[in-house]
């Protein structure tokens, strides 16, 4: 019995000290994992009540985007938001995405993760194992999307997945919900392959957001966190005291206009011939429906937003984030950005409060 015991916690061992090193880079599973074998009651997923039906979840994400945006164009008119959108011309130019060759598709569908979407024709599983008879013809579909500009409409569609703002919520209640977009499994490829050359033009001329720590390498909440409270604690040190003002846009990543959006890749980023085409082809006629509980919505037409989930829309986000870095040094305010969420701080003598009009005037620019 005792060696028994012993080989069983050896196994055990080995099991999930495999699955940690094959999942390193996965933040969530890790969490998940953590959770499962200190048995934490927010390991357990919650269940979507069955009186919530798919189209209830489309209907409520649909109008809660349409009243949003609403309220957006009453306060700024079109004609203003995309006058203040655009930049002065940037001289370095992203005119066309390079093919790949074999071994890079190989290498990139073999690191991605072995999820399989609603859409899938077979399991993400099954398409690694069968990868070198189908490899050519996959790598030719990649290849002809980066070449003329155009994503197959297959590519989107996405499967909603409405998940809970915070296991503790109640999951009858439609507004603790936000949207996940689960795409085709090729069609993560092909973004795949565009967020590495999009990147790699962003690094070689410094275009990233510096104080943005959102979905950026060597970056994470922690290094966010660290750089504020550096700065608090040092103006502490010195005598000084902080206003710190925590902003949290709603709904960002559904709100985002395609038109600003294709605004700024194009000034304030160098992106040009083909492959601007390729991003007007990747924005429209976006189509995503919901299903839960074993039934699926009616399709939606995606007229604003980038897929929360997906491979592209998290960097897509942060490049139509990039005129908030302007107006806020405009000024002279610090601050640190993670995705959506924007930290603004001031530090001053104590009794010296003239400079919180600052803060009040870049609030009011950034509106």
């Amino acid at each position: 019995m005792l060696l028994y015991k012993k080989a069983l916690r050896k196994a055990r061992t080995s099991y999930y000290s495999s699955l940690i090193e094959e999942n390193k880079n996965n933040p969530r599973f890790l969490f998940s994992t953590a959770a499962r074998l200190t048995k934490s009651q927010s390991s357990t997923e919650p269940t979507i009540p069955l009186t919530l039906t798919s189209n209830d979840f489309m209907n409520f994400f649909t109008n809660k985007i349409f009243i949003i945006r609403e309220k957006i164009t009453n306060n700024h008119p079109t004609d203003v938001i995309l006058s203040t959108a655009t930049f002065s011309t940037i001289d370095v130019k992203l005119d066309s995405f390079s093919p790949i060759d074999l071994s890079e598709l190989t290498s990139i569908i073999n690191s991605s993760k072995p999820s399989t979407c609603l859409l899938d024709p077979i399991p993400t599983k099954l398409l690694k194992e069968v990868l070198p008879l189908i490899n050519s013809s996959i790598l030719n579909m990649i290849n002809l999307s980066l070449i003329i500009g155009y994503v197959p409409q297959a590519f989107k569609v996405a499967v909603v997945k409405p998940l809970l703002k915070k296991p503790s919520l109640d999951p009858a209640v439609l507004a603790n919900y936000r949207p996940i977009s689960n795409l085709p499994f090729i069609s993560n490829i092909l973004e795949r392959v565009v967020v590495k050359q999009l990147t790699d033009h962003l690094q070689r001329n410094g275009l990233f957001e510096e104080f943005q720590s959102g979905f950026k390498a060597h970056h994470s909440t922690e290094t966010a966190l660290v750089k504020i409270t550096n700065d608090l604690l040092t103006a502490s040190d010195s005598g000084l005291i902080s206003v710190l003002v925590l902003l949290d846009l709603s709904a960002a990543f559904d709100t985002v206009d395609h038109n600003i959006l294709l605004e700024r890749l194009e000034h304030a980023v160098g992106i040009t011939g083909t492959a601007l085409q390729w991003f007007v082809s990747y924005l429209s006629n976006r189509l995503q429906f919901v299903h839960v509980n074993v039934e699926s919505s009616s399709h939606t037409k995606v007229n604003y937003g980038v897929p929360q989930g997906s491979v592209l829309g998290s960097i897509l986000f942060t490049l139509y984030m990039l005129p908030l870095g302007s107006i806020i040094r405009r000024h002279s305010i610090n601050f640190h950005c993670y995705a959506d969420d924007t930290q603004l701080y001031l530090s001053m003598k104590p009794g010296i409060t003239d400079q919180l009009v600052k803060l009040q005037e870049c609030l009011k620019d950034g509106r």
